[in-house]
Parts: structure tokens; C-alpha cells; sequence
């Protein structure tokens, strides 16, 4: 497996758990178990994703940028969920932050499949782009 399709595989996990989310209501065990494999799944692939893609890639010219650009909205993405945390999950305020969250990861996702992962095709050779995989799997596995 190449390191693309290892971070395309959590990103569906990410798509379903948000789009299940926002489709709850209330403060129900269902919601708060998986806001709680939501907030697991975005911290751990951010870590993951930015030592084992992005940190190798900002020593190219071509990919720091993106490398910089994506670790940046990693950072607007856990201010989110901090603040769905402090927020009372049967209100409306709640629903509302989590369809910005939605937006937000939804928007980058999408930038890194479509724009990101070309440049990056171009930047690493197949054997890196297993290794990557390897090391962003590692990184993955829970603790």
C-alpha cells in the first residue's frame, strides 16, 4: 500500500463518523460515543499525518507549502473540536460547530486528495511512498 491510500482510508472513517454525527440529536450515548471515535481519529491521523507525510515532504521546495498549509488547518480543526468539547451537546450551538467542523475537514480532505497528493506524487518515488504508508500505519495503531 502506498501512504495515499493509507490516508484516503482514515479520511472515509473521518467522512462517516461526521456525516453520522450530524445526524444526531441530543445528548445521547450514541452521539457523545462517536463524537468520541471522531475526536480519537482527527488527533490521531493529524499526528500521524504530519510525521509521516508532511514532515518528509517539507523538504521539498515543491510540497512545503501544502506540508505547512495542511498542518496549519490541523491546528483550525482541533480549535473546533475544543470547542465542541466545551460546548453542551444538546444544544443547537453543538450541531451548528459540528457542521463547521464538517465544512472544515471536508474541505481538507478534499484539498489534500485532489491538489496535495499530486504534488507530492511527483516529489516522492514508489519505494518512499510504501515506506511512508508503513511508518503512517505504525503511527495509527492504537496505543
Amino acid at each position: 500500500m502506498e501512504i495515499f491510500q493509507a490516508i484516503r482510508k482514515d479520511h472515509e472513517k473521518q467522512r462517516l463518523l461526521m456525516k453520522i454525527l450530524v445526524e444526531t440529536s441530543g445528548e445521547t450515548e450514541n452521539r457523545k460515543e462517536y463524537f468520541s471515535e471522531l475526536k480519537d481519529q482527527l488527533s490521531q491521523h493529524a499526528v500521524a499525518e504530519e510525521r509521516c507525510f508532511y514532515s518528509p515532504l517539507m523538504e521539498s521546495d515543491k510540497t512545503i507549502d501544502d506540508s505547512r498549509h495542511g498542518i496549519a488547518e490541523h491546528h483550525e480543526i482541533e480549535e473546533l473540536v475544543e470547542k465542541l468539547e466545551e460546548t453542551d451537546m444538546s444544544s443547537s450551538a453543538w450541531l451548528h460547530h459540528m457542521k463547521s467542523l464538517q465544512k472544515l475537514v471536508l474541505h481538507h480532505l478534499a484539498e489534500e486528495e485532489n491538489e496535495f497528493f499530486k504534488h507530492a506524487d511527483k516529489v516522492l518515488d514508489n519505494k518512499q511512498k510504501v515506506e511512508l504508508a508503513d511508518d503512517y500505519e505504525k503511527e495509527m495503531q492504537p496505543i
